[in-house]
């Protein structure tokens, strides 16, 4: 189906509010009174709404973890017409068969739509390689969106996992559920496993961005260990949205549900935004990056770059992530004596790389923005050999890095496994690993 219309949305921005808090017990409704008092499912709920519960963790999970929601909604869930699954030729959901290297990768800037041609938030997605299976719950995956319309009447619904969006180009108004989220470049959105959402463009124009998908668990803040209990992501800097309904019945929109990979369509008789009140703490959200409280060295040594960890989701084995979220803001660099780019290094992580803006200091020129990167388990990576020649020999005075650059990190336990249009269809660099041609020995025994 031909995708929606590009028409400015300013509707959704004029009376946008948020709610603040991080995995908060929240509440919101936008008719006085529309949430029951003491229940959650009373006979009758207030305005003959529909109470549904959506659960983002078993009944049982401990307290400390558990996440769900209460709506109240126009109508329920539950009516919907039949399943049929479409064809689906960029979206993988299984990745245990497809090729796993322990080559270096470097993108360039991930194409746009063509300019003839309408394309929306689902049908502009592309899956770049992942790890496990949403089947299995476990593993995670990585994909890219260009579009150039907006969703219209088409919904989205994903059983998979978590989306993390990182738009790099363009902003985008997404309602949800519970509300309306608006992001633009240099903030991100986390969408819940299960949660229906549709992608709106508020103005004209082409859009871009990056997706970590996470098939077990959900996003947290890290443990902030010697820190302290301030710093890098504060709770109180994210924003949820705030209750906001459509009363339409009758207009048919159609329902493209993200199924262990495969997609399904379904009819729906009317608006899934119909949810007048909701409670709980399984809610989709916003942070602005700018929010980030960077730490660093203040005396020598280029730190771990876990200590800009935005988000992080969880394996099994504490400390070791399905994946962080990792940027590297505008921060100052002051550490005496040392070589302040990103060290030469050698992972037991899987370090996928994106560049929202700007300059990424350990590859200035060849990293562009809208550009993409690899270095998989054990594949040595590091500076270019020009970057190393220059920052080996520059002063110690304090630096500002540049206010216009913004680059991030999926970083992962998991191998992620590359697809075929990631091999073959996007824009690899191919001369990529020759960045590190240029580095000669300068051992010399007799000097120390």
């Amino acid at each position: 189906p031909r995708a929606g219309s590009r028409a400015p949305l300013r509707s959704f921005m004029s009376d946008l509010k948020y709610v603040r808090g991080f995995a908060s017990e929240l509440s919101s409704e936008a008719l006085p009174g529309s949430l029951p008092k003491s229940q959650n499912n009373p006979k009758r709920c207030p305005y003959d709404l529909f109470a549904e519960q959506l659960s983002g963790t078993s009944f049982t999970t401990p307290r400390v973890h558990n996440q769900r929601i209460w709506f109240y909604r126009i109508m329920p869930s539950a009516k919907h017409g039949k399943y049929k699954r479409v064809a689906n030729e960029y979206i993988v959901g299984d990745f245990t068969n497809l090729v796993a290297t322990p080559e270096r990768f470097r993108w360039k800037p991930l194409p746009l739509p063509d300019a003839k041609e309408s394309v929306d938030f689902v049908q502009g997605l592309r899956t770049m390689g992942g790890a496990g299976s949403a089947a299995g719950k476990a593993g995670f995956a990585v994909h890219c969106y260009s579009c150039n319309s907006s969703m219209g009447k088409r919904v989205m619904c994903n059983s998979d996992g978590d989306f993390l969006i990182v738009p790099q180009l363009g902003s985008l108004m997404i309602k949800t559920e519970c509300g309306h989220i608006h992001i633009s470049p240099g903030e991100i959105a986390v969408i819940q496993r299960g949660f229906k959402f549709s992608v709106h463009l508020p103005t004209k124009g082409d859009r871009r961005g990056y997706i970590c998908e996470v098939f077990d668990g959900h996003f947290v803040l890290p443990d902030l260990g010697p820190i302290g209990a301030n710093g890098l992501a504060n709770p109180r800097d994210f924003l949820h949205p705030t209750a906001k309904y459509e009363n339409d019945t009758k207009t048919k929109h159609l329902l493209i549900h993200k199924f262990c990979g495969g997609m399904f369509e379904a009819e729906l008789p009317g608006s899934p935004f119909d949810v007048v009140a909701w409670h709980g703490n399984y809610i989709p959200y916003k942070y602005n990056l700018k929010d980030f409280v960077a730490v660093n060295s203040v005396t020598v040594d280029h730190m771990d770059p876990s200590i800009f960890t935005v988000l992080t989701c969880q394996t099994n084995s504490p400390g070791v992530a399905s994946c962080d979220f990792v940027i590297f803001p505008p921060r100052m660099a002051v550490q005496k004596n040392t070589f302040r780019p990103p060290y030469y290094h050698r992972n037991c992580m899987t370090e996928f790389m994106g560049n929202i803006k700007g300059q990424y200091d350990a590859k200035p020129d060849g990293f562009k923005p809208g550009g993409a990167s690899l270095h998989s388990c054990m594949a040595g990576h590091g500076p270019d050999a020009d970057t190393f020649e220059k920052c080996s020999k520059e002063k110690d005075d304090p630096v500002q890095m540049p206010e216009d650059s913004l680059a991030f990190m999926f970083e992962s336990t998991y191998i992620m496994r590359l697809t075929d249009w990631a091999l073959n269809k996007a824009p690899l660099d191919e001369d990529y690993i020759k960045c590190w041609d240029g580095l000669e020995s300068k051992f010399d025994p007799n000097k120390p």
